[in-house]
């Protein structure tokens, strides 16, 4: 069934998207409302979040909360929140992340370092912690397959490959794979199921810290190393989320789904 065709592939079902407000998340956010799904955007950015707000409600249920993921008490408030809007939490995405400063490893601030890991590693961890006693309780076999928990990370390329002058960026989304597969593992015969996505580049809002003088030079080294020569369409990677959250991925977990352009090939 094509895309178009299948807006009852998630029916019923409740997610949150961190990052939900732009880009990646935004895209996904989208198709998971057109897949019948309704969806928690969380966003740190207030004005940003209530102009997604805006654009999205027309297309399906859909309620905002303005989150810093590496507060954990701003993380459980939001899940409460989504609980109350939803009645439950059956689809995790942890999309929220920062590029952090384009510069040498060794001459990132401890300051710096440090925010990245928080926002795009801990962050998602924390998110996990707030979440996955909820999946756990509506998820736990004999449920229906369709009631089955899911968390989709949203890493990169870069943290398989390591990508020079972003060592934190690169370090934080290594961290985030592996956190997919020791937690995929963790709850592989609990009924929920827990995967990554690795992007190479899209041509986003993450890039919006990278000093204008810098940016032609970073798109021609990003696309360099991508066989299909572009960046990935925000909606492709959304497509592959909703893949992953849906019934038809049953069999799939602590697994990391290339969609770089031929870039990464393992």
């Amino acid at each position: 069934m094509s895309a178009v065709g299948s807006v009852s592939a998630l029916h019923g079902r409740h997610a949150i998207v961190t990052g939900g407000a732009r880009g990646i998340g935004l895209a996904i956010a989208r198709r998971y409302l057109a897949d019948g799904a309704s969806v928690a955007l969380w966003d740190i950015e207030a004005d940003v979040l209530a102009q997604a707000l805006e654009a999205l409600s027309p297309r399906g249920p859909v309620s905002a909360a303005v989150v810093d993921v590496r507060d954990e008490a701003q993380v459980d408030a939001a899940v409460g929140q989504s609980l109350r809007a939803f009645g439950a939490i059956d689809l995790l995405v942890n999309n929220a992340g920062v590029l952090g400063p384009t510069v040498n490893a060794w001459t990132h601030t401890p300051a710096q370092w440090r925010q990245v890991l928080d926002i795009n590693l801990t962050g998602a961890w924390l998110c996990c912690r707030a979440v996955v006693p909820h999946m756990l309780a509506r998820s736990m076999p004999p449920a229906d397959a369709q009631r089955r928990g899911r968390i989709v990370n949203v890493a990169s390329v870069a943290g398989k490959e390591g990508n020079g002058l972003n060592a934190a960026y690169s370090a934080s989304k290594a961290g985030l794979i592996a956190l997919t597969k020791s937690l995929g593992k963790e709850l592989a015969t609990q009924g929920v199921l827990v995967n990554c996505i690795t992007p190479s580049a899209a041509d986003t809002a993450v890039f919006a810290g990278v000093p204008a003088e810098h940016r032609e030079q970073l798109n021609q080294a990003l696309l360099a190393r991508v066989p299909m020569g572009r960046f990935v369409e925000v909606d492709e990677v959304a497509a592959m989320a909703a893949w992953l959250a849906g019934g038809d991925c049953s069999f799939s977990t602590g697994a990391v789904f290339d969609i770089s352009g031929g870039r990464s090939v393992y």
